[in-house]
């Protein structure tokens, strides 16, 4: 019985599982389970309610909600091969700003010492969520971003207080800000700009734990929260936007365009006891006037014929940029009609000399060249008098010291009326920079004529190109401010064929000028007259006398 009853319960069991499973399919098939719900059909991003989108993603990234911000996975990616290289390098920085600090206050409160037993910021780098790129007409790049950063540092500092050690850890630390930083100004040498401005557009927000003898400090009611606010409103006060964190990359001589801070007046009077130059007859001087360091054409005295002893009376008005390092060149020379003309002498004057305001009378006793070992310096070349005197835009007047006479003048130019400071004589500066999309019907090598009162002024051409950029300046030195005129720009493409050169004009402007004058300055980009997509870039100055 034993083994029959053995053999009877395996075919029972084999029978009753075969029965079951074919029970179970025919249940499956013809049967619906009433206890599951619907899963919900998926909707595509945009159609998402905001509290669904709130629990899907808590902190979207600014990709998302500004379009005009873009993703920057592949600098994210950069930040992440290079963290383990920044870890160390930024913790170097830390180690050595943070030593002079910890050393100010060794000695002091019974503290014997300070220093990092641990300093790593981790593994996990901080990611950037988005980045924009402003438009600027200025030499400088724009751009805002978005920095994210949950990170696993961990820095220990070691404080001992007579004989006892205590170490406090930062863990957990964690910080969103948004921030804007600004390139300029932008200069033709590596890495291209000078100086990095960065500057918060709205209060980060920052979180860490603190333990201290193995307890976290941050666990105390109401002492996380206050902690937290403090440390966000301190770095809000020194770095929320308009402060700013300046940040030099470049000595500030290179690359840098000085910009006129002043006129030089110069009044060439007379000269006398000059060398002969002609064998019949006495030489024919004139006087070449420059400053050291400026590229702009000399000017010239007219040719007194026929003296020795000339008499020019005749002013000259100069840009100064640098009236501690420049210096006015002199130089007289023999007029030729056919030929070179011989050189009568030479002399300098540093500016460095000059009081602003005041008026200076010279004599000058000529030489051959500024070399003292020169022999022919030995010989009398005669004399050379002139009248100078250095006037400093009112906009740079607290720039310089000077006299009594200068502050008094400062004051007098203080309180001054708009209207009067208006009428005065300046100096119009005109920056031709670029201008896009100018195409030529026959050809396309591009420049710009700048026309004032008459002056013509042009720059170089570019050629074969639509989009040329000159970055050219231009001086107009006038006796008023010109209040109801025009400066007229035209951009041309010329071609020299066979000998004869064809011109074509590609497009024109005409500016008012009574904006420049009562603003200083306007950078704009305009439209082109008679062009189908022509832009012009033009920065002007005024700066009154």
């Amino acid at each position: 019985m034993g083994f029959l009853g053995s053999l009877l319960g395996i075919l029972g069991f084999g029978v009753g599982i075969s029965i079951g499973l074919i029970v179970g399919y025919f249940l499956f098939i013809y049967f619906e389970p009433r206890d599951v719900k619907d899963y919900p059909e998926s909707s595509p991003f945009d159609e998402i309610e905001p509290n669904s989108l709130v629990d899907l993603l808590p902190e979207l990234p600014l990709w998302v909600m500004n379009p005009d911000y873009e993703r920057v996975n592949w600098f994210n990616e950069f930040i992440a091969n290079m963290w383990p290289y920044l870890d160390k390098a930024i913790c170097g920085i830390i180690k050595s700003t943070s030593e002079p600090i910890f050393a100010e206050y060794i000695g002091k409160y019974q503290i014997k010492s300070i220093e990092f037993e641990q300093l790593t910021l981790g593994t996990i780098p901080p990611r950037l969520h988005g980045i924009k790129v402003y438009d600027s007409n200025e030499k400088e790049l724009v751009f805002e971003f978005a920095v994210r950063w949950a990170g696993n540092p961990n820095i220990v500092v070691a404080l001992k207080l007579l004989s006892l050690k205590i170490s406090a850890q930062l863990v957990d630390f964690q910080v969103a800000a948004t921030a804007r930083a600004t390139l300029k100004p932008l200069v033709p040498t590596f890495p291209c700009f000078s100086n990095i401005v960065v500057s918060l557009t709205k209060k980060p927000e920052v979180d860490f734990g603190l333990k201290v003898v193995g307890g976290d400090l941050m666990a105390i009611p109401g002492l996380h929260h206050f902690v937290q606010e403090t440390i966000s409103k301190q770095v809000a006060r020194l770095y929320l936007w308009p402060q700013t964190l300046d940040i030099p990359i470049l000595d500030s001589s290179i690359g840098a365009v000085k910009k006129p801070v002043g006129i030089l007046h110069v009044k060439v009077l007379r000269a006398q006891r000059l060398l002969n130059m002609d064998f019949l007859s006495k030489s024919d001087p004139y006087v070449k006037l420059s400053l050291g360091g400026d590229m702009l054409p000399a000017k010239k005295t007219t040719v007194k014929m026929n003296s020795l002893d000339p008499v020019w009376d005749e002013d000259f008005k100069l840009t100064v940029k640098d009236p501690e390092a420049q210096v006015l060149q002199l130089h007289l020379y023999d007029w030729e009609k056919i030929g070179a003309h011989d050189k009568l002498g030479m002399q300098v004057v540093p500016l460095k000399l000059l009081m602003p305001y005041e008026k200076k009378e010279l004599t000058l006793d000529l030489v051959h060249s500024l070399n003292p070992n020169d022999p022919q310096n030995k010989k009398p070349r005669g004399q050379l008098m002139l009248e100078m005197s250095f006037i400093p835009f009112q906009e740079d007047s607290i720039k310089f010291s000077g006299p009594l006479s200068f502050h008094e003048r400062k004051e007098s130019i203080s309180s001054l009326s708009d209207d009067i400071s208006l009428r005065g004589a300046g100096l119009l500066l005109v920056t031709v920079i670029a201008a896009e999309d100018v195409e030529g019907k026959n050809h396309t090598n591009p420049y710009a004529v700048v026309v004032l009162r008459g002056e013509k002024k042009k720059t170089k051409a570019r050629n074969k190109t639509w989009n040329p950029k000159w970055e050219e300046e231009f001086q107009f030195m006038l006796e008023e401010a010109p209040l109801k005129e025009l400066i007229h720009i035209e951009v041309k493409s010329k071609k020299r064929r066979f000998g004869f050169r064809s011109k074509e004009l590609l497009g024109y402007v005409d500016i008012q000028l009574k904006d420049v004058i009562f603003n200083g300055r306007i950078n704009e980009k305009y439209h082109l007259i008679n062009s189908k997509d022509g832009i012009l870039h033009v920065d002007i100055r005024w700066k009154v006398i």
